[in-house]
């Protein structure tokens, strides 16, 4: 029988069960079945919406470049963002990725205002004369620290990164560390299966 849970994954955790060298895995966090796995990555720097299943073919259809989905960050970069650097950033930029150049699809991105998240621990660097802006972007694809990438490429340095959707599912009512079951129906819907 499938398996489905969101998991709001904490900064400063690997996304796997099992710990690689200093950094730890979801093992210190949750305990489940053995058979279920995330679906895609976030690195240990970045927080957020993590689907969880023992589904093959769910990970298959999510994973494959070929099916393009729809996954939403909120990115807090150093600096504040100008119009100009958005535009570049919805144009796609050309990021190294591996030991090639790549230029990334185009992208949905607007300048938000601060998000109401849970603090992150730990906090992220504050510099008085340094200011700091949120935006929002939205990507087909998943490549290496993509999105870091992306916005470094314009100039601004992500300093935090949360992935807040994938397709119409939401991190919304989740907490930090927090896990849910979902139904199988649920996850046809959401992700638009």
């Amino acid at each position: 029988m499938n398996k489905y849970y969101v998991f709001y994954k904490p900064f400063g955790y690997l996304s796997q069960f099992t710990d690689e060298g200093n950094n730890p895995g979801l093992a210190k966090l949750i305990q489940l079945e053995k058979d279920v796995y995330p679906v895609g990555r976030l690195d240990k720097d970045s927080e957020g919406l993590l689907l969880i299943t023992n589904d093959k073919l769910l990970n298959n259809k999510l994973l494959n470049p070929n099916n393009k989905h729809n996954r939403t960050y909120y990115a807090q970069v150093e600096g504040n963002i100008d119009k100009q650097s958005i535009t570049q950033l919805e144009k796609g930029v050309n990021i190294k990725v591996g030991k090639k150049r790549y230029d990334t699809l185009p992208a949905q991105v607007r300048s938000i205002d601060e998000p109401q998240l849970p603090e992150r621990n730990p906090p992220i660097r504050f510099r008085k004369s340094v200011p700091t802006s949120w935006i929002e972007l939205k990507l087909i694809e998943g490549k290496n620290r993509q999105v870091r990438k992306m916005c470094a490429a314009v100039g601004y340095p992500c300093l935090r990164l949360v992935r807040v959707g994938i397709e119409e599912m939401r991190l919304e009512d989740l907490d930090v560390g927090e896990l849910k079951s979902v139904e199988s129906k649920q996850i046809i819907r959401l992700l638009k299966l």
